[in-house]
């Protein structure tokens, strides 16, 4: 007989792994200053962009240190500001030199510490680059359009619809681990919840916003599942190598802002390539 009454809540509690009413209301303040930031000026997304790839940024330079890598922060920082600006200003042309530049940034910087602990270092500053603000740059390339606004939406709130599915199918349902072995709680059971609410909302949200095919919103919603799911695994690959539980403290509830942007990140590129073929036809 399944548990019932204080028995499922507490067990459900455990498989959530956070506090979910403090998790929802940190969220809908998060969405709340995002849609601000959006529709009413849109030099304020770039802003909230830069702040929240810095503070990534420095949350992953933390938890390296913790195994003795020494990230450049400063040249990185500097140039993931650079690399927002520059998709932003002018395109995805000149974002490409801006991210050449700063990983030469960082090699030179780190180059004038000495040679011991150089290689792995480097690597890792270089990592950061392409991982974070490169990643986050394809947002500012969605911004760049007329509809700019409603395709960071849509490409976030298919994020969103992948993440929700999977978490409350996962907490209700999940038995069957995906890959037990860096994610103990993202089931198989969570994976289809996130197939079906992502895609789903990716099917309403392009046509009710942009004006394009349900079938283009369904492909942007599978996109987003794949990415987003993939994301969530590489992150916490990196942070069970690091022997780390969260990537920072900063949002009560999310753990860090690293910890909220691991689906957003490699989703951005995608999406940017799925509603620019699919809203030019």
């Amino acid at each position: 007989m399944p548990p019932t009454g204080p028995r499922r809540s507490r067990r459900t509690a455990r498989r959530a792994g956070r506090n979910v009413p403090q998790s929802i209301a940190v969220g809908v303040a998060l969405i709340a200053v995002l849609l601000a930031s959006l529709y009413v000026e849109r030099a304020a997304f770039v802003g909230l962009a830069a702040v929240a790839v810095l503070v990534a940024v420095w949350e992953i330079a933390g938890a390296l240190r913790t195994r003795g890598v020494r990230v450049p922060v400063l040249p990185l920082g500097t140039g993931s500001v650079a690399m927002l600006v520059t998709a932003y200003t002018a395109g995805a042309g000149p974002l490409l030199g801006v991210l050449l530049v700063t990983c030469a940034a960082v090699l030179v910087w780190r180059a004038v510490d000495g040679p011991e602990g150089f290689v792995a270092d480097a690597t890792a500053g270089v990592f950061t680059a392409a991982y974070v603000p490169l990643l986050a740059s394809f947002a500012l390339l969605l911004l760049r359009e007329h509809d700019g606004p409603d395709r960071i939406v849509a490409f976030i709130l298919a994020v969103v619809g992948s993440d929700v599915g999977g978490f409350v199918t996962g907490v209700l349902w999940g038995r069957h681990p995906m890959v037990p072995r860096i994610s103990p709680r993202k089931s198989w059971e969570g994976f289809a919840g996130s197939l079906v609410l992502g895609t789903g909302v990716g099917a309403a949200v392009v046509p009710w916003l942009l004006d394009g095919p349900a079938w283009g919103g369904a492909l942007l919603g599978l996109a987003a599942v794949v990415t987003a799911t993939a994301g969530d695994l590489a992150e916490s690959l990196i942070k069970r190598d690091l022997g780390v539980k969260d990537m920072g403290s900063v949002l009560p509830g999310h753990g860090g802002v690293m910890d909220r942007l691991d689906s957003l990140l490699p989703t951005a590129p995608v999406a940017y390539l799925v509603l620019s073929h699919v809203l030019s036809r």
